[in-house]
């Protein structure tokens, strides 16, 4: 794992990022320079560097929130033809920028083809070449668990649920309570690290140093939740766990700010033709108002107002007992199912973010009489309101829509690492990550 700005990353998939990137500037440069734009001046060969190199940034990104940097995903024929399609659509807008400032007035259809062949052939080589080496077990981290006198651990039944993670990690060893670590024995079985119980002393100092002297992670079960599967262990966290956590400077908090206001306005500019039909559809669906608002918990537990397109009936809570939303709901309207699947009912939310209610990033906001009941049942429930909440967020992209106790509990360990993680790089992954979310409508309910 590779951390950066306080993130854990797969290695493996960053280095194939890295990679991909390359191998797209160096095709892309050489498209474009023997396509004749650069017109074999010294000058513009120049441009064309600057430009390839700006084209290939945009590949990676617009891989990662097309979902190409899914491993699990790449296993379905159909989700992965679905994601390079849409990937290479989407590429298409930056590449026909960069050629139309290349060569102005000529017709660039046969290079723009060119680039989205050569771009679709980039990711289907390199996936097939990452599924190979995944395949022969190259990139399988072989774990050792040492087991404390309780039992297992819940992480092991987890880890085996956990998608993301199921190839990269594997048990393959248990050491009794009983037993010491032979350091010799776990090299040679090629081990990558121990998990070892959260509860102190679990493995003596001295064992500890020469385990990572030989290069072995030892690792308590916490650290491997929090590190590996980015999310922390809500049942372990400490009382004070919250005076250890990054805050933010004045500096970041003006940035983070700017960003909202600039990203609002830009969504409200860009959306605006389809905010406009989404309000008619909604006036010709059913009887009520086109928004919906509603109290929500905010920052230091806040309630303010959060708007919405209303996609329920407008007596859908007619009898006073908020209730949370089932799969199949009888109260979303035709309209309401359509605009809750492609999300656009939360894009009224816009609006929160300008007044200061709420920041693009954040923990979704909760409706009181929920965070009262969840406060009381899920320890720390409480503690993700010291950010302010988002329109999306690290559990939002990371786990599927929770309609139960146990849901709101998976997803506060995804707040709450994001809480103790939380950067500007960090929701720049987010912000990515929930295209691919909207795209393919995880979660949606």
């Amino acid at each position: 794992m590779t951390r950066l700005f306080g993130h854990s990353i797969r290695s493996e998939l960053l280095l194939l990022y890295v990679l991909e990137s390359l191998i797209c500037f160096g095709v892309i440069y050489t498209i474009l320079l023997y396509s004749g734009v650069s017109g074999g001046r010294g000058g513009d060969r120049y441009e064309v560097i600057s430009f390839s190199a700006g084209l290939a940034f945009c590949c990676g990104v617009i891989s990662a929130a097309s979902g190409l940097y899914q491993p699990e995903g790449w296993r379905r024929a159909g989700r992965f033809v679905a994601s390079t399609l849409i990937a290479a659509l989407l590429l298409s807008v930056p590449a026909n920028v960069v050629l139309a400032l290349l060569a102005p007035g000529a017709d660039n259809w046969g290079r723009l083809a060119e680039l989205l062949i050569a771009f679709v052939s980039v990711i289907v080589l390199t996936r097939l070449a990452y599924a190979l080496v995944q395949d022969s077990g190259l990139m399988v981290r072989r774990l050792a668990v040492m087991r404390g006198p309780e039992g297992g651990f819940a992480f092991e039944r987890e880890l085996a649920q956990d998608g993301r993670n199921r190839d990269a990690f594997g048990i393959v060893a248990v050491i009794p309570p009983t037993a010491s670590c032979d350091v010799e024995i776990l090299r040679a079985h090629r081990i990558w690290g121990v998990i070892t119980p959260a509860a102190a002393g679990a493995m003596p100092e001295e064992t500890r140093a020469a385990l990572r002297d030989a290069g072995v992670s030892v690792l308590t079960e916490t650290e491997f939740l929090e590190q590996r599967l980015n999310r922390v262990d809500v049942e372990r966290l400490a009382p004070d766990w919250l005076a250890a956590t990054r805050r933010s400077g004045l500096a970041e908090r003006a940035l983070r700010r700017a960003l909202d206001i600039a990203g609002s306005v830009a969504i409200l500019v860009f959306t605006l033709p389809v905010l406009l039909l989404t309000a008619i559809a909604i006036k010709l669906d059913s009887a009520g108002p086109v928004f919906y608002r509603q109290e929500r918990v905010g920052l230091g537990g806040r309630v303010f107002s959060l708007f919405k397109f209303r996609s329920m009936r407008a007596d859908a809570e007619a009898a006073g007992a908020p209730r949370w939303a089932s799969r199949r709901d009888s109260r979303v309207t035709r309209v309401g199912r359509f605009i809750r699947l492609t999300r656009i009912d939360e894009i009224p939310q816009v609006i929160n973010v300008l007044r200061g209610d709420m920041s693009l990033v954040g923990p979704r906001p909760e409706r009181p009489v929920f965070v009262e009941q969840l406060g009381r049942i899920i320890p720390h429930y409480h503690d993700r309101a010291i950010v302010k909440p988002g329109i999306t967020g690290w559990a939002q992209v990371n786990y599927p829509y929770g309609a139960s106790v146990e849901d709101a509990r998976m997803k506060l360990a995804y707040d709450l690492y994001y809480v103790a993680r939380r950067s500007l790089f960090l929701d720049l992954l987010i912000l990515v990550a929930t295209v691919r979310v909207i795209l393919f409508q995880e979660g949606a309910r």
